[in-house]
């Protein structure tokens, strides 16, 4: 056998066997209201998660709200959130990364989503899905990890359209259906193994996904997305497998108060295993919030999960 035929083996055996890389994801987390107040009162609200979250490689949320000291309320909107700079210290440790693709990160203008993102760099946490221009917004988050080279995007689609980059101005990515194929095709062509959307999208409070919804991630995936995972509807929205590769539609709320429907008080933390073939498995953690907006465990809960090559969603009992 010739030496580079052996180190082909070598490299193909390393590759089949290599650990994967477990990544967390939750859907919204509002630190403003209920949760400021607890973070201002010495609490933690992600506390009750501390150990589930401490078990991954590399932690993912989308920040519903600018961490910010500055600037006004946004006009004819109907909820402004924003929250105390000082609170992003609940995050560090706990999350490696946050999306700012979302419908709140321009609520007080753009120097305050310019405060947003320094607050973050000041805690060492990564932000995607939105920056100081077009293609900042547009950038993927490279994890890089355990030989492993993963992609991760952010967009967001629901009104208003105002907080969206230009060229040379601050703002989120929006999910433009040619932009954000175009965006994954790019992030597969400079060498990710595994590319994951992040999407803020949906109808608030509908439980089933729209039929756009269902479009747009088969198309993604149709582009070489492993996995497409959403956020924004305030409520979970289930999961699908096409073409063997997992989609969960939204993860609901995380970290967020003010609701009165237990839907709305409901939500999902998405475990996944990835390997050089994309996620070789994944399981979701059920997340009750109180009334001052922290999730809670719940043991026993049900909740949907799969193993590559399953032929459909899977359940799994929360330990």
């Amino acid at each position: 056998m010739s030496l580079r035929r052996l180190l082909f083996l070598l490299m193909f055996a390393g590759i089949a066997h290599a650990e994967p890389v477990r990544l967390i994801f939750v859907g919204d987390v509002m630190l403003a209201d209920g949760p400021g107040r607890t973070i201002a009162a010495g609490r933690d609200p992600l506390a009750p998660f501390a150990a589930e979250l401490a078990a991954a490689d590399y932690r993912i949320g989308n920040l519903e709200c600018p961490l910010a000291s500055i600037g006004q309320p946004m006009e004819n909107k109907i909820y402004n959130f924003r929250a105390d700079p000082n609170a992003a210290a609940v995050l560090k440790g706990r999350f490696d990364a946050m999306s700012v693709a979302n419908n709140h990160s321009g609520d007080y203008g753009k120097e305050a989503f310019l405060e947003t993102l320094a607050v973050l760099d000041a805690q060492g946490i990564h932000h995607f899905g939105g920056g100081r221009n077009l293609a900042e917004a547009h950038a993927p988050l490279w994890i890089e990890q355990k030989g492993l080279r993963i992609a991760v995007l952010g967009y967001n689609e629901f009104k208003p359209r105002s907080f969206e980059a230009g060229a040379e101005s601050p703002g989120i990515a929006w999910s433009e259906d040619s932009q954000v194929i175009a965006d994954i095709r790019a992030a597969r062509a400079a060498g990710a193994d595994v590319v994951i959307p992040f999407m803020h999208w949906g109808w608030e409070r509908e439980p089933q996904p729209s039929e756009r919804q269902k479009r747009l991630a088969r198309a993604m995936v149709d582009a070489g997305a492993a996995i497409v995972v959403g956020s924004h509807p305030h409520v979970t929205q289930g999961a699908e497998l096409y073409r063997g590769r997992p989609i969960i539609y939204s993860l609901g709320n995380f970290v967020f108060d003010g609701f009165k429907t237990p839907a709305a008080k409901f939500g999902w933390l998405l475990r996944l295993d990835v390997e050089h073939g994309g996620v070789s498995s994944w399981l979701t953690f059920a997340a009750h919030m109180d009334e001052e907006g922290t999730p809670h465990p719940e043991p026993g809960a049900v909740t949907p999960c799969g193993k590559i090559g399953d032929l459909a969603v899977g359940t799994c009992t929360n330990p």
